[in-house]
């Protein structure tokens, strides 16, 4: 029996990464019958006697697990955001960063297509993305969207970790690691200037080494629903309100309606961002109108 991480998954088949070899194996077959499926980051202990031809016998314990893209074990998530065709969304920003709290990762964001919107437009936007640096998630906004030098401080941040890079279809996921590593190669493509979004150009899911570290671009979506999140926990996934919410009456506060609340003081000072608070409260909305759903008993 070997250990090993899955490093791609396509078509029901695993490739393994165990040393310098890479094994193409398939789940065992009770895997269907426990629930489990693997997911790509997974580390596993497998066996096979060919590297064309083996099996995962079990799954080691997952550090974290993304549900869109489904991936394990990952240390930092860059979000790839563009400032234009897409449209540069505050709100799409703010539903990928709550979603990356749970995980306990390094949240990292990069503006791409700088380069194509005034200088204006680029100043309030960098305004915004200043602000989301001072909260602790690390900003690469450079103004021509791919020097060398920016380049190469992302890429200084693979060392050692998994990676992996999501956002916005159409954002340039695949031309930012195309830039980083030429070698790769990835397909892109064009957005659609009826639809404002770009086409998906990733199929799917797979880690490549880069630089010390392992590296997944994933498919890209032009809209992102609330994950993994309830109106109950909704609040803690803000850093800003964590920390100033301590200074609040209540210890339960949620920062809408009760009084003497530290949150909503900062955001009426200008210490918190209009548009955080208000997402905010979208969301909030937008969880209380989601209802379970029942599925009906076999018996």
């Amino acid at each position: 029996m070997q250990t090993g991480q899955i490093i791609k998954a396509l078509s029901g088949f695993y490739e393994v990464q165990s040393g310098q070899q890479i094994y193409r194996t398939r789940a065992r077959g009770n895997f269907r019958k426990r629930k489990i499926t693997p997911l790509v980051g997974d580390f596993v202990e497998f066996e096979s006697k060919e590297q064309s031809e083996g099996y995962i016998l079990e799954i080691l314990e997952r550090q974290n697990e993304m549900i869109r893209p489904p991936i394990a074990n990952i240390n930092q998530v860059v979000v790839i955001m563009s400032a234009v065709e897409p449209a540069f969304s505050l709100n799409l920003l703010d539903r990928f960063l709550i979603y990356l709290e749970s995980l306990n990762v390094q949240g990292t964001v990069y503006l791409t297509k700088t380069d194509l919107i005034s200088d204006e437009l680029y100043a309030q936007i960098k305004v915004s993305l200043d602000y989301y640096a001072s909260i602790g998630y690390r900003i690469f906004a450079p103004r021509t969207a791919f020097t060398a030098e920016t380049i190469a401080a992302i890429e200084a941040t693979f060392a050692n970790q998994t990676t992996v890079f999501t956002g916005q279809t159409g954002a340039g996921k695949s031309t930012l690691l195309n830039h980083i590593e030429p070698k790769l190669n990835l397909a892109t493509a064009e957005i659609s200037k009826s639809l404002n979004r770009g086409k998906h150009t990733t199929r799917h899911i797979e880690l490549i080494p880069i630089n010390g570290g392992l590296v997944g671009d994933t498919p890209g979506f032009s809209s992102l629903g609330l994950l993994d999140v309830t109106s109950e926990t909704l609040v803690d996934r803000f850093p800003e309100f964590r920390e100033i919410g301590q200074g609040c009456k209540f210890r339960t506060c949620q920062h809408v309606m009760e009084p003497k609340c530290a949150v909503k003081e900062a955001l009426e000072a200008g210490q918190i961002l209009r548009s955080r608070y208000d997402n905010y409260l979208q969301f909030r909305a937008e969880l209380k109108d989601l209802r379970p759903v029942y599925k009906k008993s076999k018996s």
